[in-house]
């Protein structure tokens, strides 16, 4: 089993989160953890990202990842704060190849054959559906999923906690990615209620 792979089976849910001060990191990461989400991918959206990736490394059980990394610039930062893997929004060759050559887990983003024939080329087979609702939803999945029955993917972008069932529920499905564990203005002992839920879904 492939690192990444590894990654993505240790928890049915990625939390996806987008963190405005490096003070909330912690004990996000904390709630999370304690709820069994232990893969944690921070986007580089604001300007703290970097320093709450640090700030999650400190907690004991987190796999903490950098999300939104669009180039080897910000792979570089990424890593350099401690990150243990990475997603991109989309498949290019020249991240691809640093991450490769770097050996370090890598989940591209794809969205269509094309995407995924570029991935495979590269020697990848783990993916983010993305963005997943927007880009066609369970019907493009299973569409993809047909002809690259090697293929496994985290599906992010517009997926709920009621929906998460149907797509965890398909057989290329590793583990979905999501916002709604960490809901704008959510308390911690709600992010840990919401973790617990989440942890518990089906595969």
């Amino acid at each position: 089993m492939s690192p990444i792979e590894r990654i993505m089976r240790t928890a049915p849910v990625i939390p996806v989160l987008v963190i405005e001060y490096a003070n909330q990191a912690r004990p996000l990461a904390e709630a999370l953890v304690a709820g069994g989400l232990k893969v944690l991918e921070v986007t580089l959206r604001t300007p703290a990202a970097l320093d709450a990736i640090r700030e999650m490394k400190e907690v004991p059980g987190a796999i903490v990842g950098a999300g939104t990394v669009t180039n080897p610039d910000e792979f570089d930062a990424a890593l350099n704060a401690g990150a243990e893997f990475i997603v991109s929004p989309g498949l290019t060759e020249r991240l691809a190849r640093v991450a490769i050559g770097k050996e370090v887990p890598f989940l591209p983003g794809v969205a269509t054959a094309s995407d995924i024939m570029r991935g495979l080329d590269l020697g990848l087979e783990h993916f983010k559906f993305f963005p997943a609702v927007a880009a066609g939803g369970l019907p493009a999945l299973r569409a993809l999923s047909a002809p690259f029955a090697q293929v496994r993917f985290c599906p992010t972008g517009g997926i709920s906690a009621d929906r998460a069932p149907e797509w965890l529920a398909q057989p290329s499905v590793l583990c979905v990615g999501g916002t709604w564990v960490t809901p704008k203005g959510a308390d911690m002992a709600q992010v840990h209620a919401l973790a617990q839920q989440a942890a518990t879904l089906a595969r």
